[in-house]
């Protein structure tokens, strides 16, 4: 059954029409699903954390949920791609739906998404979406082995990063330890780099990871027994920071430990039916994540207050800039901000050729 229709007539290559487990199944589907490679030309270029690259553009973690994805999206000329972020153990997927359209403005502004949004009927240009996934994963013993043949999968001039997340235990000593466990089960894949997810707002809670410092302090010093003597660069997956004295804070504090940041994940806002039910069943998913075009503004100013504080910081981190991204332009506005590499997930979900689009631009 389709719930929701896409304006023009596209076939996104995850269906927000089926379930995530008939997604995994079955999918990719659209551009990622027809067997038509892009071709890359000459030798890669640009480098990405020690790693040659064609281009620094790639899919942040959430849509590509195992090594079916990962290949379509190489086919497609992304060459940085995360595969979606995995747990230590089993965790479900949240009720379907999981995707449904959005109405909002050109740009949704922190006080909009307070004020809550209204689900619409159709996915539209310019894309703008809600997710509520709540951060599935499949046990260790079936996405180590995935994960390893995602790794596998990228070509020449190209680069799978794992991304992964601690689950809360008993107590902060337990948490810690989860997500050293984590990292050890990442080394088994093979992954050259590891993103530390700490930016999710999908399992119903009020506060980030990201925004608690002095606990992410402690897991990335934890950590970093297991990654540094492999030399694996960690990356951080950030939301949006309103204050400029607690990106700073927390960028000072946790750049010892890591190679970089990524920002942004999604803005959260409450969305509901027309109604006024909310729009998203199950306990919890009144707040959301909102993605898409409408969300440019808050990962672009992300950067560009990065590469401000980068300047005059004693570290040298690079900064992955993600939120909003559906053009070859888009691209071009984050690299002119200070990022050194671009991700798209909902403009990629719905453009297959947006890789292909931006190189044809700038190659």
């Amino acid at each position: 059954m389709t719930f929701f229709q896409s304006e023009p007539e596209i076939t996104p290559f995850y269906d927000p029409n089926i379930s995530y487990e008939e997604n995994c199944k079955s999918g990719p589907f659209g551009g990622f699903a027809d067997g038509i490679t892009y071709e890359n030309k000459g030798e890669p270029q640009y480098d990405f954390l020690g790693h040659k690259v064609y281009l620094p553009f790639g899919i942040p973690a959430g849509p590509i949920p195992n090594a079916n994805f990962c290949k379509g999206g190489f086919q497609k000329g992304f060459d940085i791609i995360m595969y979606k972020t995995v747990r230590t153990r089993p965790h479900p997927c949240n009720p379907f739906p999981n995707i449904v359209p959005v109405q909002t403005k050109e740009q949704l502004t922190l006080e909009e998404a307070r004020k809550g949004l209204i689900m619409g009927n159709k996915f539209t240009n310019p894309i703008a979406i809600t997710n509520s996934f709540g951060v599935p994963s499949l046990s260790p013993e079936e996405w180590i082995p995935d994960m390893k043949k995602a790794v596998e999968l990228a070509g020449k001039g190209q680069i799978l990063i794992a991304t992964y997340l601690g689950t809360p235990g008993n107590g902060e000593e337990a948490f810690i330890q989860d997500w050293i466990d984590g990292a050890k089960m990442i080394l088994e894949t093979n992954a050259p780099i590891v993103e530390l997810d700490l930016s999710c707002p999908n399992e119903g809670k009020s506060s980030l990871l990201c925004h608690d410092t002095e606990r992410v302090v402690k897991i990335v010093k934890a950590i970093q027994p297991v990654f540094a003597p492999k030399k694996i660069p960690v990356l951080i997956k950030l939301s949006y920071f309103p204050s400029d004295k607690k990106l700073q804070d927390f960028i000072e504090k946790v750049s010892p430990y890591v190679a970089g940041f990524n920002a942004i994940n999604t803005i959260a806002g409450n969305v509901r039916k027309e109604d006024g039910s909310q729009a998203l069943p199950g306990e919890g998913r009144l707040l959301s994540g909102v993605c898409g075009a409408p969300i440019k503004w808050a990962g672009l100013d992300m950067v560009k207050r990065m590469a401000k504080i980068r300047e005059t910081s004693q570290y040298k981190f690079i900064i992955i800039g993600t939120g909003g991204v559906t053009t070859p332009e888009d691209y071009k506005e984050y690299i002119k901000a200070g990022a050194d590499a671009v991700m798209s997930a909902t403009g990629a979900m719905w453009n297959t050729n947006l890789a292909k689009e931006i190189k044809e631009t700038i190659l």
